[in-house]
């Protein structure tokens, strides 16, 4: 922090003498410009990168030809930000100008076309469109192998992109595979404590972890981590992704005050390098109440998702979808705490911005439909719990393949509504379609299959047949004895 702070001086005291010596269209200007944009970006601070990005956009568009190289590099530079600032849309419209003056200018299996189609291709699966997410990258793969040995490290990164997106559409077999690819290439390529390493680990831990293969998760972030700590000082913020990473693997395993140590050994360094408005803050603030809130440690939860909502008012527009998040992680401490009028508000203030900010279809929304209906049914008031879980479900299923594990959620929750309304054929019939994704998508012992079990059988067993009941709550107590951690049993 303390560098990038010393940096953005020098190019401000650069930028005043250019601004008294040059004309206002000189092309040195713009390069002044674009420096103080990237320095800012880095510290965080996207309101300042973006209006110093503009400054140098301007210059560009009034000095050079509408279609010369250096102003997609421009447009590049304002798509990053608006992507950092959450605004994918507006990210989208202005990749896509950079890759029209890209497609005009080049041939059409030019290595640079591939740096506008992997970003927009990235935007996409933001914005939860993967069909268009999955054209872009494969437009970009071709052209990497193509023009590429079959070891080059761009082709890792491709690979990468790949595994992000079927991690997104919850293939996670699929995922694995293209990240392992990545990881052999970048292994081949790179020397072994080389700090671009540690983002291939990081990914194979990440879909291991939600597989629910604890184990190699976190070795693997462990071996990102042993990377980050040879090549950083103590308090580096590159130790942040890792100590973040492990901390998520230890809450899923049920070792939340393991997890809590990693989240908070995170938020120091955070606290130590960062502004105390960056969103990065925000974020490690939300990591530890949600912690918190599972702990049942309601007041220190609340306390966390404050302080993470008041860097959001600061940073972000009104209207931010990251906003949303935010009122939502409040609203889940109201839930808990049984303050179900007080989590309504909240939940609808979440799904207030979600509804003006993000495509009607996007995933997000069905998760703040989710948690309306959620309170809405506790409250006892099942139909307007099942319209909400219906509108989530709708979603879920036109977003995302059929055996996504999203689409849990909403089976699971429909079939809460109808168990508290008594209708039990319903209630299997959803709880049916919830296990057979888990049957799908996860390793035969997992934790959330034995769940799954044992709510099947209940219900077997309030309809009166027992003896599937004892057989569904049999398979359920043979994964239990042989899962770990026994924090799941």
């Amino acid at each position: 922090m303390g560098d990038c702070s010393k940096a953005f001086e020098f190019h401000k005291k650069a930028n005043q003498i250019y601004e008294k010596a040059l004309p206002q269209s000189h092309p040195s200007l713009a390069a002044s410009y674009n420096n103080m944009g990237l320095v800012c970006g880095t510290m965080g601070d996207y309101s300042k990168a973006l209006e110093f990005y503009e400054k140098a956009n301007a210059i560009a568009e009034k000095s050079l030809t509408p279609n010369h190289p250096d102003l997609a590099t421009s447009y590049n530079n304002i798509g990053q930000v608006y992507d950092s600032m959450g605004d994918h849309s507006k990210a989208l419209e202005v990749y896509e100008k950079a890759h029209t003056i890209a497609e005009k200018t080049l041939p059409p299996n030019h290595p640079s076309l591939t740096s506008s189609y992997s970003n927009i291709g990235l935007v996409y699966n933001k914005m939860g469109d993967y069909p268009k997410a999955l054209e872009f990258h494969t437009k970009a793969h071709q052209i990497y192998e193509e023009t590429l040995p079959p070891n080059h490290l761009e082709l890792a990164n491709s690979y990468n992109n790949f595994g992000l997106l079927f991690n997104s559409m919850g293939d996670y077999p699929k995922a694995l595979e293209f990240h392992e690819k990545a990881y052999k290439i970048a292994e081949e390529a790179l020397p072994q404590n080389h700090p671009s390493l540690t983002t291939f680990y990081n990914n194979i831990g990440l879909v291991c972890g939600t597989m629910g293969d604890y184990r190699k998760s976190l070795e693997f972030y462990e071996k990102a981590y042993t990377i980050a700590e040879n090549a950083s000082p103590p308090n580096h913020p590159s130790l942040t992704t890792s100590y973040s990473s492990i901390g998520q693997v230890y809450n899923k395993m049920g070792d939340y005050p393991k997890a809590l140590e990693f989240h908070t050994k995170a938020n120091k360094i955070y606290e130590e390098t960062l502004p105390s408005n960056h969103l990065d803050l925000a974020t490690s603030y939300n990591n530890i109440g949600l912690l918190y809130n599972i702990m049942h440690d309601y007041p220190k939860a609340l306390g966390f998702h404050e302080k993470a909502h008041q860097i959001y008012e600061k940073a972000l527009p009104p209207d931010h979808p990251d906003l949303a998040t935010s009122y939502n992680n409040i609203g889940l401490v109201y839930s808990s705490t049984g303050n179900y009028s007080k989590a309504l508000e909240v939940y609808e203030k979440a799904h207030t911005i979600a509804k003006k900010t993000l495509p009607s279809n996007h995933p997000s929304l069905a998760t703040f439909y989710n948690n309306i209906g959620l309170v809405c049914g506790t409250m006892g008031d099942y139909p307007k719990a099942l319209e909400f879980y219906e509108k989530a479900y709708t979603i879920a299923e036109n977003a995302l393949p059929s055996n996504h594990p999203s689409l849990i959620t909403s089976y699971s929750s429909i079939a809460q509504v109808y168990n508290r309304m008594g209708d039990y054929s319903k209630v299997l019939e959803f709880q049916t379609k919830a296990h057979q994704i888990y049957e799908e998508t996860l390793p035969p012992n997992h934790p959330a299959l034995a769940n799954s079990f044992k709510n099947i059988g209940l219900v077997y067993n309030s309809i009166g047949d027992h003896s599937k009941a004892l057989e569904f709550s049999e398979k359920a107590h043979q994964i239990c004895s042989k899962a770990v951690p026994p924090n799941f049993i």
